[in-house]
């Protein structure tokens, strides 16, 4: 056992050295993500423009069942924007149903029309009514105290709760218009129901809304909606650990090449150890940088405007997901440095197949606008499994018990990772090739 300790030190020490001696590198593997994470959060003013091409999806419960949720639903079908889900495995959605799944994650939006949302509407009419037909006299409109609620997940960023919220406004001031119309005259409803209303139209009879909506993220009442900064730094952070794959595989690549595995394989040391040594020592590498990563996120981007990075309330988790992360960056890398027969093959290969699976999990596009297609696809993504993590962390105050999915995908792709490269170094060293 000493020995094996011995040897897993020597080739740890050695790929550190190795590492150490090209500062240029180095410096350019810690900097660029951490430049990525100021540009991209500075830049970022929490506003994405939808494509158009799919609507959004959301859940819609009516719990009026009267004229309002009837009138409601078909004017938001409507709008062109958003569908609507009323129904999950052939089961009419209940309300805390509803914002169980949009908690989850499941759904981004969800609408809830409650209980007498028509009663009060048909209330506030009434005292309208009075109100201008009788100007002498003062009625007082009714108390709103029935709120169409807006609920929604945390991650979404803002421009797509505005699109939603935006939808139903229109889609409410619509139906009061209309309503407020035929309670006067027919004439009047002619003039509003033609499409959205003017300002003047919109100021002479919205001053006092007969129902509001009431948005509310789905999350426990101490975790605040997210911000740029949680969403930009883990999602960049696993992007630049990611990135830990070029230099690896060129490592191995060199020393395949100049026969230092050769005659390594031939003393009494074994492969694993090798394999072992040199996973700890650029794992070490991708903690040291999302540590980094996290402390430009808390105490540098402050000093630029922005919000502070909120850890959460396990710190121990976000540490334990992010080590399964560097594995299974590490993993992959030596899956690579394997594969390669020569370093642009090593160098192109690792950074498209990085940003490929950085566009297809989630970091540059939130994966809830992606097409169908791609959202099976970025269930395929290792950046996607450790963003989901983070995710879950950061935004929703989930515990290690939540994020143990995420850690076994990654551990289970470094070890597919650590498996597969062991055949192809036993192929190449069965061949001379190695």
């Amino acid at each position: 056992m000493m020995r094996i300790m011995q040897q897993f030190m020597a080739t740890f020490i050695k790929d550190i050295l190795v590492l150490w001696r090209d500062r240029a590198g180095m410096l350019i593997l810690f900097v660029m993500p951490m430049a990525l994470v100021l540009i991209v959060s500075l830049v970022q003013n929490n506003v994405l423009q939808a494509t158009g091409q799919s609507a959004l999806q959301v859940l819609f419960v009516d719990e009026d069942g009267a004229e309002v949720g009837k009138q409601l639903r078909n004017r938001l079908n409507d709008s062109g924007g958003i569908t609507l889900i009323e129904t999950i495995a052939d089961k009419a959605i209940r309300a805390e149903q509803a914002r169980e799944e949009v908690a989850a994650g499941n759904y981004q939006f969800g609408i809830l029309i409650p209980a007498g949302s028509s009663e009060t509407m048909a209330e506030g009419l009434a005292r309208f009514s009075a109100q201008v037909l009788s100007p002498g006299t003062k009625q007082q409109l009714a108390t709103v105290d029935s709120q169409v609620e807006l609920f929604f997940d945390p991650t979404v960023q803002g421009a797509f709760r505005s699109t939603v919220l935006s939808s139903l406004r229109y889609a409410l001031l619509g139906l009061e218009m209309e309503m407020k119309g035929q309670r006067l005259s027919r004439s009047l409803q002619q003039r509003f129901s033609r499409g959205r209303p003017t300002e003047e139209e919109s100021n002479l009879f919205a001053n006092q809304s007969l129902l509001s909506i009431k948005e509310l993220a789905t999350t426990g009442p101490e975790i605040k909606t997210p911000d740029a900064i949680q969403q930009n730094v883990p999602a960049w952070s696993l992007f630049g650990m990611f990135f830990i794959v070029v230099p690896l595989s060129a490592a191995l690549l060199r020393e395949r090449q100049e026969g230092t595995l050769l005659r390594l394989f031939a003393h009494p040391v074994a492969y694993e150890v090798i394999v072992a040594g040199k996973t700890a020592a650029y794992v070490l590498v991708c903690l040291i940088q999302f540590s980094l990563m996290l402390a430009v996120g808390k105490w540098i981007l402050p000093l630029f405007g922005t919000p502070a990075l909120l850890l959460g309330d396990h710190p121990g988790a976000v540490f334990l997901l992010a080590l399964c992360a560097a594995l299974a960056a590490t993993g992959y890398g030596l899956l690579l440095g394997a594969f390669a027969r020569s370093y642009d093959q090593a160098s192109m290969l690792g950074a498209v197949s990085v940003v490929i699976a950085a566009a297809i999990g989630g970091i540059m596009v939130p994966t809830y606008v992606m097409p169908a297609f791609m959202k099976t696809l970025s269930g395929f993504s290792p950046l996607a499994w450790g963003l989901e993590g983070f995710v879950e962390l950061f935004v929703r105050g989930g515990d290690i018990h939540s994020i143990l999915s995420n850690i076994g995908l990654l551990l289970g792709f470094f070890l597919v990772c650590l498996v597969l490269s062991r055949l192809v170094f036993s192929w190449r060293y069965g061949k001379g090739t190695l």
